[in-house]
């Protein structure tokens, strides 16, 4: 029956049925077939989402939404290309610069590629940037949200493990760091390469100070979030709802940009990216329960332990696996189906859960634009107006690059764990 629910599970997703559709009718069609309770899909569904945990999720949705509508990823954009200045590649290095910062806004890759790729994709293209290139470039950028601060995919690790989010968010500070060193690097010297753009002409003389002042409240958004949750001020939880009404006040104080009409359609907007997420979630948990309950992810478990006693050989193999389930399936499906089965291989070895959450995160988030099902990478190809194939060879850079600072993540725990110990956090 284990093999019967993988296999249903890839068939649905090969033939382009809905991940959360693929999830829950696989796990419900075996549930029926090997006579587990079909009424237990019910109060299974409702525990999988009734999470203190998760009610951040919705929120920081909102807020993501509330804070990008306000206008402070333009400004965000326009401080950052005054602050790097005219040379070849710049806005290349603007691109991943805030798509880095806006991370830490947003927590959702996609949600920061839409964002800052709705800004910099026409004006990269202006300046002579290949179209593919660019929508690689901000696909890759984005994905370092689930990394950084305040990632929602942490959010769901640390419901899962019973981890602090609040210290798991601390250790993604520097990993998501170190993403963002890793592009641009690749990204500047195929800028020089190719002779790649200057910055825009019309922002020449706009002062540091001026656009400073500009983009000072969005500055100050990560500052409040994060100050708060490590100054133990309020939760994670706390702190998205403090992420919402900063951006209610944002809005319709300081900026002025929201009306009571545009912030019905971003409640609308939020509503929907909250249940598509949710329903992932409770789904994915009905395919974990089903999958524990048959007693094949133990048998995953065991046959992992059994190839090596080598720690290092295990984690080349998880991440392995990882790599190529993130190139398929996205992060919340990933988390709710493999880590059962890395749980107890982590107590095997007595590894840190918080480097581990890290470290898998950071794998995920190379899945979001490495095809063929690279989801930042279908938003930023439809904002260059192409096809994702034409993607295929500007985004490999950027896949080896995010990969060998992957391996430094994974050799060096310390780099994940230094942020929380300063902090006291555990």
């Amino acid at each position: 029956m284990g093999v019967i629910l993988f296999g249903l599970f890839l068939i649905l997703l090969i033939i382009g049925v809905p991940i959360a559709v693929a999830i829950g009718v696989s796990a419900i069609f075996v549930i029926w077939k090997a006579q587990l309770g079909i009424t237990i899909v019910s109060p299974n569904f409702y525990s999988g989402i009734a999470k203190y945990q998760l009610l951040a999720i919705p929120f920081f949705i909102l807020a993501g939404f509330l804070l990008e509508r306000c206008g402070i990823s333009e400004r965000l954009v326009r401080f950052a290309n005054v602050l790097i200045g005219e040379r070849p590649g710049a806005l290349a290095i603007v691109a991943v610069s805030v798509c880095v910062f806006f991370g830490g806004i947003s927590g959702s890759g996609p949600a920061d590629a839409a964002a800052i790729g709705a800004i910099l994709i026409p004006a990269m293209i202006s300046e002579g940037y290949s179209r593919g290139f660019t929508a690689a470039l901000i696909a890759a950028g984005g994905s370092t949200a689930i990394v950084v601060p305040v990632s929602i995919a942490l959010i769901i690790y640390g419901a899962l493990t019973n981890t602090s989010i609040t210290t798991l968010f601390a250790a993604g500070i520097l990993p998501g760091i170190l993403a963002g060193i890793s592009l641009v690097i690749p990204a500047y010297l195929i800028s020089i390469k190719n002779g790649y753009g200057k910055r825009r002409k019309t922002e020449k003389d706009i002062s540091v100070l001026k656009a400073f002042k500009e983009a000072f409240w969005g500055l100050l958004a990560p500052v409040i979030i994060l100050g708060g949750l490590y100054g133990g001020v309020f939760t994670p939880t706390e702190a998205a709802v403090i992420a919402v009404f900063y951006g209610i006040f944002l809005g319709f104080v300081v900026y002025k940009t929201l009306t009571l009409k545009k912030f019905y359609e971003i409640l609308v907007d939020a509503s929907n990216a909250s249940a598509i997420v949710m329903l992932i979630v409770t789904l994915a948990g009905l395919f974990s329960w089903t999958a524990s309950t048959l007693g094949t992810l133990d048998k995953i478990s065991h046959y992992l332990l059994s190839i090596s006693k080598n720690e290092y050989v295990i984690l080349f193999f998880i991440n392995l696996i990882l790599f190529i389930a993130g190139m398929m399936i996205d992060a919340i499906s990933i988390y709710y189906i493999f880590l059962p089965i890395f749980l107890p291989i982590i107590s095997q070895f007595h590894w840190n859960p918080i480097w581990f959450g890290i470290m898998m995160t950071f794998n995920l988030a190379i899945g979001q634009f490495t095809p063929p099902v690279a989801v930042n990478l279908y938003v930023t190809t439809h904002l260059a107006n192409i096809d994702i194939e034409d993607t295929f060879k500007a985004v490999i850079p950027f896949v080896v690059s995010m990969l060998i600072a992957l391996a430094i993540i994974t050799i060096f725990p310390q780099i994940s764990l230094i942020v929380p110990k300063l902090f006291g956090l555990k």
